[in-house]
């Protein structure tokens, strides 16, 4: 029988708790350390929208191919772990629509079109508390913030704030913005600090509602467990979780202008996440034997989970990259 490696993984976001899931599956014992708090992944509308973020975002349309591509990879992925992300009627509303309609069509996507109304059927969600529980049931996890690594004799061991340490053979940083940890290489920390903060407020409304995600220029309102989330704010460079309401006003006006009457806001989520110069994550070797990084996802942390753990399970284990691993190494910056 082979010896599987055991790992370490710094982060309770979906990135590491997907790697994490994935590498438990294959035979590795994994710990997580999640330091708590609030987490970006929890408090996110879920969307697993490639056609969608292809067209409004201009950072991920040249990835437009891959995100499709990481898509795909969610139903083998959510039977392994016991998720349930659903096939999502998205509805764009605008007077572009027709021209938004041959945008995605030129991406790849199929779109439909009647009036100002774009339907696609390719963008999933999937609720995101929920599905972050799940990945993380049967985890060895230890609540605490590491402060920080050591690496000797083929091990890491990673210091906690509590005063103990824990030791692995494979250590995963899937720590969102935080700052590099002591101990790191240089390059590992190097590609830390390079990391760019978008801080994003998203708002739960007084209902839970069916149907279709609903966006327009600017907003959106994806229905979901514990209310319809209308969001979401992309505030680069700041790292403050304090919720500032004024700033989704904008938002609720154009929503209730494009969708209609909308309830009140009944709660504001505020969480940070990361993102690369490219807007693609930094997920493979992180520059030290045994060491690998799976973060900066942007806005697409549920989209790519999969691809994420994929990536990372295979170079723990000394297998073949799947074929998007080299865009997202972290040594292409």
């Amino acid at each position: 029988m082979s010896t599987r490696s055991s790992v370490i993984v710094v982060g309770g976001g979906v990135l590491g708790l997907a790697v994490a899931a994935e590498l438990a599956v294959g035979g590795h014992p994994v710990t997580v350390i999640d330091a708590g708090g609030v987490n970006a992944s929890r408090i996110a509308a879920g969307m697993i929208a490639p056609a969608m973020e292809s067209l409004l975002d201009p950072v991920a349309r040249p990835h437009a191919a891959l995100l499709r591509r990481a898509r795909d990879l969610w139903p083998a992925f959510a039977a392994r772990h016991g998720l349930a992300p659903e096939p999502t009627t998205t509805r764009w509303i605008s007077p572009d629509a027709a021209d938004r309609a041959a945008q995605l069509q030129a991406l790849g996507f199929t779109a439909e079109v009647s009036g100002e109304a774009l339907t696609t059927e390719e963008d999933w969600r999937i609720d995101a508390g929920p599905a972050l529980d799940r990945l993380g049931a049967g985890l060895t996890r230890v609540e605490g913030r590491a402060t920080s690594v050591r690496h000797a004799e083929g091990r890491w061991t990673v210091s906690l704030a509590r005063g103990d340490g824990i030791e692995g053979d494979v250590l995963v940083l899937a720590t969102g913005v935080e700052a590099a940890l002591p101990g790191l290489p240089p390059e590992a920390a190097a590609r830390l600090a390079a990391i760019i903060p978008i801080r994003g407020q998203i708002a739960r409304l007084a209902r839970t509602g069916q149907g279709p995600v609903q966006r327009a220029p600017g907003v959106y309102v994806a229905p979901g467990a514990g209310g319809d989330r209308l969001g979401a704010t992309m505030e680069v460079g700041r790292r403050d979780l304090t919720p500032e309401p004024e700033a989704l006003t904008p938002l609720m006006t154009t929503a209730r202008a494009a969708f209609g009457d909308l309830p009140e806001i009944a709660r504001i989520d505020v969480g940070v996440r990361g993102a690369s110069p490219d807007g693609l994550p930094l997920v493979g070797a992180g520059g030290a034997p045994g060491l690998f990084l799976a973060l900066a996802p942007r806005r697409n942390g549920w989209l790519l989970a999969p691809l994420a753990a994929a990536i990372v399970a295979a170079a723990v284990e000394g297998r073949a990259l799947p074929q998007d691993g080299a865009a997202l190494d972290p040594a292409r910056f």
